[in-house]
């Protein structure tokens, strides 16, 4: 079994810098973390986890749920989860939520629970996560992507307002004054933020600020993509789109196809796979589910590690815009 003193031999630290990385001391530079880091990898070293979980009568492995595995964000971040722990010597049980699917999660949740799993990491799909207080008290939880509502908790987010606000504003740097938004009528706090962002962009750029632009007609991506199309042939019609996550921008792309209106611009927050390799290509905000994936196992272990830390820390991840062609196309005149 790899100990602290041979990760801390394999780095060229002490064995107390090894526990100071490990339960994330900002005392430490970034420098020695990434050393230590390496080393932990290179040994697959889980301080005590294992025996931790025996003793405690938990299971060496981890629940992890996602609203939904065909998503390309959280195929990708489960992956990148399924990785790290893995070579830690620990398993991933993965359940699917259904996106909008609310009631759902909370049989799904407490089922795993009940395995007496060592923790959990859980991407919410529901509006109150306040049935999950008494689990929290011995189960160590991790939120990812949303933050939960209802009870306090350890979360990693991406920054859905800036990178909503820099899409539009995008849009409108190249004369778009009538975007619209579309997105999925749930209750996830995801397309609350990038509404947000979108309606700060909105009012800074000078845009067309009108309720008919936002376009949350349904629960699933198919429906909500029909009904913005439809909102093509009507006056005063969008001449750009932020598409507000990936699952909405794969269906708006090909409905556009299909409608004949490749001339509106386009920027969905989220890459996926051949998003470059159409025509135009698709502009996008583009996240890092993997490196989201690696921070939320480094939080959960922490928590592990020490359960009477506090349950309260955010996150917050940056995220960039790819300019590909569809986000830079001008105005319809159509």
């Amino acid at each position: 079994m790899t100990t602290m003193r041979d990760v801390a031999r394999v780095a060229g630290v002490s064995a107390k810098t090894v526990s100071r990385v490990f339960n994330d001391d900002p005392h430490v530079t970034e420098e020695t973390r990434e050393r230590v880091r390496w080393a932990m990898q290179k040994l697959h070293y889980v301080p005590n986890l294992l025996a931790r979980s025996f003793r405690a009568g938990a299971d060496a492995a981890v629940g992890l749920a996602i609203p939904d595995i065909a998503d390309p964000f959280f195929a990708a971040m489960t992956s990148s989860i399924e990785e790290d722990l893995v070579g830690r010597g620990m398993a991933v049980v993965v359940t699917s939520l259904s996106q909008g699917a609310s009631e759902r999660e909370r049989p799904a949740l407490e089922a795993l629970l009940r395995r007496q799993i060592s923790g959990l990491i859980v991407a919410c799909v529901s509006a109150d996560q306040s049935y999950l207080a008494p689990w929290q008290e011995r189960t160590p939880m991790v939120f990812v992507d949303r933050p939960p509502n209802g009870l306090p908790g350890v979360y990693v987010i991406e920054d859905d307002v800036g990178g909503a606000r820099e899409a539009v504003t995008h849009l409108a740097s190249h004369g778009h004054r009538r975007v619209a938004f579309l997105g999925l009528s749930t209750p996830i706090a995801t397309v609350r933020r990038r509404l947000k962002g979108y309606r700060s962009a909105v009012a800074e750029s000078g845009l067309l600020d009108s309720a008919d632009l936002v376009c949350m007609p349904a629960e699933l991506p198919a429906e909500a993509a029909a009904g913005l199309v439809k909102r093509l042939e009507e006056p005063n019609a969008p001449t750009a789109v932020f598409s507000s996550n990936v699952l909405c921008t794969m269906a708006l792309v090909p409905a556009l196809q299909r409608a004949g209106r490749t001339d509106i611009a386009v920027v969905g927050f989220g890459d996926f796979p051949m998003a470059a390799a159409l025509s135009p290509a698709v502009t996008v905000v583009d996240q890092d589910p993997a490196g989201l994936g690696r921070i939320a196992v480094e939080r959960l272990l922490q928590r592990i590690e020490n359960p009477g830390a506090p349950v309260r820390r955010k996150t917050v991840l940056p995220v960039r815009l790819i300019p590909r062609g569809s986000g830079e196309l001008p105005p319809s005149r159509a």
